[in-house]
């Protein structure tokens, strides 16, 4: 049975956005699995990509038909303008029947000011999580994760992060190895999760207050050492209270629990590197394999060692893949 797709696509979409995930289930189709994609927008026709080459022979939501899965693309003008009425009634026309509700990167913004994600968690470029949960603060942004599902929705972050949720789509779909084989067509790891961070834990998030880089550097250099909110606050040279204030500002989270992101993606890496779990417990500073195991349920929806079965590689552990921060000024979609 072929499962059809919608993507909403508008004027100003960042072009790998659409092009990444429509590459995914193109791949898919090659294995025997159809999809049959439908670029949708509010008024049908030609839209313009953010780098100025067309995507012809849209349609509008009344002539679509009904789809599976609906996609909402990105672009950055969705998290600097308000989200224009015809785009978010498209998207409300789809999603009506759809079985599975997605955005990539700023398409969340969409999702948002439908109240689609209204009390649900949900993630969009690095970039723009902070505007995000200002503007709905009904949503629980998780700032740095890949991907995040809460029931038929899901959200990824920026860019390239579309493929890792359409992977995911595809394996909900027809099972882990159809999703590997592509992954591997397309060169691509395929150990990016939903949930795990958009930062790799050796590289400092992007923050303007200077005050946070002391503490940051700190947590980077070692997690494992006692980071309370109080060694935090010494360290940046400011009350506890204020710490928090700048985090939350900053970083769309709690000292707490960024500490808590740092050793997660830490105890993953250990894992991938062909760590134990008690290792890794110890060595990411969780400390005992029980409270890892809380973490990566609530954080992944996973146990430390299924990850490590899933996601390990076979190879050297320099090629187990991290995410990382694109550079400065690049786009996002």
């Amino acid at each position: 049975m072929t499962h059809r797709v919608g993507f909403v696509v508008f004027d100003g979409v960042t072009l790998l956005d659409v092009s990444g995930p429509a590459e995914v289930l193109q791949q898919a189709g090659r294995l025997g699995h159809p999809y049959e994609l439908v670029l949708v927008s509010p008024r049908g026709g030609a839209v313009r990509s953010s780098t100025g080459m067309p995507l012809s022979g849209t349609v509008p939501a009344a002539g679509a038909g009904p789809v599976d899965t609906v996609l909402v693309a990105g672009g950055d003008r969705l998290a600097e303008e308000p989200v224009e009425a015809e785009l978010t009634e498209t998207v409300r026309a789809l999603a009506a029947s759809a079985a599975r509700v997605a955005s990539v990167c700023t398409g969340a913004f969409v999702l948002a000011e439908l109240g689609l994600l209204d009390g649900r968690r949900a993630t969009t470029h690095w970039r723009h999580a902070t505007a995000l949960a200002r503007r709905h603060p009904r949503v629980s942004v998780e700032p740095d994760a890949i991907h995040v599902r809460d029931g038929r929705f899901l959200t990824s972050a920026g860019i390239s992060a579309g493929i890792d949720l359409t992977l995911a789509l595809v394996e909900d779909d027809h099972g882990a190895e159809a999703a590997r084989h592509i992954a591997r067509e397309l060169v691509v790891f395929l150990r990016r999760p939903g949930g795990q961070s958009q930062f790799t834990t050796a590289t400092a998030p992007p923050v303007g207050n200077a005050l946070l880089g002391p503490p940051i550097e700190a947590v980077l250099a070692d997690p494992a050492a006692d980071h309370d909110l109080a060694s935090l606050a010494r360290a940046a040279a400011v009350s506890p209270r204020h710490l928090t204030r700048l985090f939350h500002a900053e970083l769309g989270t709690t000292p707490a629990r960024w500490v808590e992101r740092v050793r997660l993606g830490r105890a993953q890496q250990l894992l991938l590197d062909g760590h134990g779990v008690t290792a890794a417990a110890r060595l990411s500073g969780f400390g005992s394999d029980e409270t890892l195991r809380r973490v990566f349920v609530r954080h992944l929806g996973t146990t430390p060692s299924a990850y490590r079965r899933r996601f390990a590689t076979t190879g050297s552990a320099s090629a187990a893949p991290t995410a990382v921060r694109p550079p400065a000024g690049a786009r996002s979609g």
